[in-house]
């Protein structure tokens, strides 16, 4: 039998609000169920001791969200989601702390591998879907981070500044979409917003909850809880982990009439709503994949979300080709057996993986075979440098027809509690890349990162470059099967990578040891660029593929607040491949401030050799609103608007206009 607030005591309904320890609600010795959560980002991260932060046990590893994002594919997503409930199930989780929806308005964050996008609407459409799954599974979703904890530096304590208008067409918006897949929970950021602490937010809790219909339950970030009073009248539900400390200030001030039990009960309240709707959800629930089945959908999902940025000619490989290799990332099972998750962001989101670390000499070896050689050429000693040892990388790639360097970050550089110090690679890679360059014409660099990266000294200098970002299980294989053409790639980036950090809007901002003001406002990501003509190294949705696709035969069609866009896609190629396509919504005749062009839609689409394929994207009003920081609501301007089809933000390949009148769209 359920139990209701009338079966606790005040005191307990006090310690109810408070956590039982790290990762798991009060049951007060089994008077009620418990919630257990668990980290998430690349996995699950269930704690050896349920009690205590250390260790974790070994779980399938997935790739990160930030390369899951960059397949563009709800399939996708919804399968990947799925699986990660499999696993909750399994390790007896309740509640995954993700997905992280924050956007990435700096490329030095420490932790962009974990969130989806630089949009708003890209990143809270996939967070949507994957909720949808995860939930329909058994496990409990918590949307992360409200909001605006943008930077890892001193975020404990600093301020992000940011007007109104931004904040809810930019940093609100993915949790506003996010709320209609009905998440059981959501958590706040460490940061303050405009000098208030995330975990005492009432202005922004108010808008979730009445304005977005969220009616899940808000808890804390780890220790993001400063005074429990004013985060519980705030609508902060639950603090996390357990403090004896602030329970014992909040009884204190529970009892000198400083939060009153109206005030308490509804927060206890949402914390049983919590634990009963997580128990409901899972009642019947059954594992849809086994863990093998886990482990090679990991590849899969890899296989969609690498991006090849760019390529000559040379990829993929042909067979009989001779090949080095070389870079420490490309063995670092066997070159590096203490540091294995390196090849990953670090913090909350790092999971200890189940099979091992791949071996690209190995692996291509089996997929690719021919000749083959390889150097490790530097190697990783864990901090912002590498140590160059070059042995016989540059005679090996004189001497091969194609010369391959495994290059990039790793968690000691990309993690949670710190932002990286720049976005170029350590001096060791860039040598290598630079060296083996200058005797072989057809060197590819192979790219993990969880963020962009400055390649302006060697991109020119390379017949190829694929990014990969931070694979899980079977990312070798994954990597060389698109290398060898089994994959055909149709990845795409979900953020700008620019020419260098100086051309990024939020470099540019004021920022101190307490405050970060958010100077560019709506200008985030590829708003900025684009508005402002500023050339950048790759644009945002920027990803090539082995086939060629020509766009044609744009065609829109208006039912009343809906805009259907219709195309078609050809590939004009004899390789079968998937084409993202994206809509952008222009507004030409506009009297207050818009970005040049915002994506409102998108689709990935399998076309065959030589076929073509019809695609629809349909449009809702809210395509073309804006927030009236004035009337305090969101408007629909009359005027002109340009709706463009893109391979890219910067490859407009079909365009048409509409008119909109007393919000009634017409086709031009």
């Amino acid at each position: 039998m359920k139990k209701t607030l009338k079966d606790l005591t005040a005191e307990e309904k006090l310690r109810l609000i408070c956590g039982k320890d790290c990762w798991h609600t009060c049951d007060f010795e089994g008077k009620l169920p418990y919630v257990r959560v668990t980290d998430a980002s690349m996995g699950i991260r269930m704690p050896v001791n349920p009690e205590s932060w250390d260790g974790v046990k070994p779980s399938v590893s997935y790739p990160s969200l930030q390369m899951l994002a960059h397949t563009w594919d709800l399939d996708t997503v919804k399968t990947y989601a799925e699986c990660v409930a499999d696993d909750c199930l399994d390790y007896g989780a309740d509640i995954l702390l993700g997905p992280g929806v924050t956007i990435k308005r700096s490329p030095l964050c420490g932790r962009n591998f974990e969130y989806f996008s630089e949009d708003p609407y890209l990143a809270g459409t996939l967070a949507k879907q994957y909720i949808s799954a995860l939930q329909s599974e058994g496990a409990g979703a918590c949307v992360k981070h409200f909001c605006c904890n943008n930077l890892e530096y001193n975020r404990l304590q600093q301020s992000s500044e940011v007007d109104d208008r931004t904040l809810r067409e930019i940093y609100y918006k993915p949790f506003e979409i996010a709320c209609e897949a009905k998440p059981v929970s959501l958590m706040s950021s460490y940061n303050r917003i405009n000098g208030v602490f995330g975990s005492e937010y009432k202005k922004g809790y108010d808008i979730l909850r009445n304005e977005y219909g969220f009616d899940g339950l808000i808890m804390s970030d780890w220790d993001a809880v400063r005074d429990r009073t004013k985060a519980a009248q705030a609508g902060c539900d639950l603090e996390m982990p357990y403090h004896p400390e602030h329970f014992d200030a909040l009884v204190d001030d529970f009892k000198a009439g400083k939060i009153t039990e109206e005030e308490i009960d509804i927060c206890a309240q949402r914390v049983l709503d919590l634990v009963y709707r997580c128990k409901e959800m899972q009642e019947g629930k059954k594992r849809k994949r086994t863990q093998e089945e886990r482990i090679a959908f990991t590849q899969k999902a890899e296989e969609e979300g690498i991006v090849l940025l760019k390529n000559n000619g040379v990829l993929p490989l042909k067979k009989g080709q001779s090949i080095s290799m070389c870079g420490w990332f490309a063995r670092p099972c066997a070159y590096d057996r203490k540091k294995p998750e390196l090849i990953s962001g670090g913090g909350s989101g790092w999971v200890e993986r189940i099979t091992p670390m791949f071996d690209m000499l190995e692996i291509m070896q089996r997929v690719h075979g021919g000749k083959l050689s390889f150097e490790p050429a530097f190697s990783d000693d864990g901090v912002d440098s590498s140590f160059m040892i070059p042995g016989n990388a540059v005679d090996n790639a004189a001497e091969s027809d194609v010369n391959i360097v495994f290059a990039g970050t790793g968690a000691h550089l990309e993690s949670e509690g710190g932002d990286r110090q720049r976005m170029t690679l350590c001096d060791a890679p860039v040598r290598t890349i630079l060296d083996t360059a200058a005797v072989n014409k057809n060197t590819v660099v192979v790219l993990f990162a969880g963020a962009p990266i400055d390649m302006s000294e060697w991109i020119n200098e390379v017949a190829a470059v694929v990014y990969v970002g931070f694979p899980g299980e079977r990312g070798g294989e994954a990597i060389a099967n698109v290398l060898t053409g089994k994959v055909n790639p149709s990845g795409k980036l979900t953020e700008t990578f620019p020419l260098r950090y100086e051309d990024a809007p939020a470099s540019k901002g004021y920022l101190d040891s307490k405050v970060t003001r958010y100077e560019e406002g709506l200008d985030v990501g590829y708003r900025y660029y684009d508005t402002y003509d500023v050339p950048v190294q790759f644009p945002f949705g920027f990803g090539l593929s082995y086939s060629e696709f020509e766009y044609k035969n744009l065609s829109l069609k208006a039912a009343g607040e809906t805009l259907e866009v219709n195309f078609e896609i050809e590939n004009a190629s004899g390789i079968d491949g998937k084409e993202v396509s994206e809509v952008y919504v222009r507004a030409m005749s506009s009297y207050i401030y818009r970005p040049y062009k915002e994506l409102k839609g998108f689709v990935k689409t399998l076309v065959k050799a030589g076929k073509t394929e019809k695609v629809q994207v349909v449009l809702g009003k809210r395509a073309f609103e804006y927030w009236s920081v004035s009337e305090n609501c969101w408007n629909i301007e009359d005027g002109i608007y340009e709706i463009i089809v893109g391979a890219s933000v910067a490859d407009e390949k079909l365009s048409a206009k509409i008119k909109i009148k007393d919000g009634e769209i017409s086709v031009l």
